[in-house]
């Protein structure tokens, strides 16, 4: 039995793992996006390449992990991994590391900027309030 690979499963999966709600992912796509569209869109087995790109880019996750991934081949590239330790696991591993590594510090300055952006709101805040008891 052959399985088919659902890309919008696939946007699902790798948005969850790295922690990225809908909402998140839809204001990142851009204005016509929402929750809801992001939801549907997960839904979809196949997902057009232009927007796939746009995913790809958004999330950083490479187009051919959407249009590839499938269950069984991400449990065997563990079990090659973590089992056998050869030659091509050990190369997938250091290209791994090398990608998460790049993730985290991707994400490292996307909290750095959240965090600014909270520290504005909460200074706001307090500006407001001492407006307001003028």
């Amino acid at each position: 039995m052959e399985q088919k690979i659902h890309q919008g499963k696939n946007v699902k999966r790798f948005r969850e793992m790295l922690n990225i709600k809908q909402e998140a992912l839809a204001y990142d796509l851009g204005n016509d996006w929402n929750q809801k569209k992001i939801s549907m869109l997960e839904q979809k087995d196949v997902i057009e390449d232009n927007l796939l790109k746009q995913i790809s880019t958004v999330l950083k996750i490479p187009v051919e992990a959407f249009q590839n991934f499938d269950e069984e081949q991400a449990i065997n590239i563990i079990s090659n991994t973590f089992d056998n330790c050869q030659q091509p696991a050990s190369v997938f591993y250091n290209s791994t590391v090398n990608q998460i590594d790049q993730f985290i510090k991707l994400h490292e300055e996307k909290i750095a900027l959240y965090e600014r952006m909270l520290k504005e709101k909460d200074e706001m805040m307090v500006r407001l309030e001492k407006l307001i008891n003028k």
